[in-house]
């Protein structure tokens, strides 16, 4: 993996994480047991401090960052989509952050909430647990059902089940030219959308 060291500070990696060949972690960057770190995400804690505690994942082309002196933390379970930017926030235990969603300075996320997918949380703004935030600026728009963070739980474990696949079986390989005759589909097991969860229920 891509790692760089900054006026003599060396991002730490626990053992038991993941962090993709592509990705870049940058000076002051802590990331905890069980995290996984996807492809092309950006880390660059050459200003403040990252810190990812147990079982977060950050997925593809997400990036983290702060202004001097600050801490980008992410609790234990967090769960940061495709694309989110993080800057000098704080995002609580088993929280998600959505697709293509901006988290800005001193900003926080509370414990079990959603931000919605291309959601804009402006500096400063202090967002209760248990809720779902969306919008352009961000707002809460009501409480999540115990389905819908059961359903966020559920994600973050697949994730957390990746890790340790990536670990045991991810190899750079050369394409095939064609598939292979009655070539298997992955065999992952994890949930549903939740639209088609919610359709499940409603059928």
């Amino acid at each position: 993996m891509p790692c760089y060291s900054i006026d003599g500070v060396i991002p730490v990696v626990h053992p038991d994480a993941f962090v993709h060949p592509t990705a870049v972690l940058i000076g002051d960057v802590h990331v905890g047991p069980g995290c996984y770190i996807g492809p092309l995400a950006s880390l660059r804690a050459d200003f403040g401090r990252i810190v990812l505690h147990e079982g977060v994942n950050v997925q593809d082309s997400c990036v983290i960052h702060g202004f001097p002196d600050s801490e980008t933390l992410v609790e234990r379970n967090g769960h940061i989509g495709h694309g989110a930017v993080l800057h000098g926030c704080v995002v609580r235990h088993d929280a998600l952050v959505g697709m293509n969603a901006v988290v800005m300075d001193e900003a926080e996320v509370g414990a079990y909430s959603i931000v919605a997918a291309c959601a804009f949380v402006r500096a400063g703004l202090k967002l209760p647990e248990k809720s779902l935030i969306a919008g352009l600026p961000a707002k809460v728009m009501r409480p999540l059902s115990e389905d819908e963070m059961r359903w966020k739980l559920e994600g973050t474990q697949t994730y957390q089940d990746l890790t340790l696949r990536c670990r045991a079986t991810l190899q750079e390989v050369s394409p095939l030219a064609a598939p292979e005759p009655g070539r298997a589909r992955l065999q992952v097991r994890g949930p549903q959308t939740l639209v088609a969860s919610k359709r499940g229920e409603s059928a």
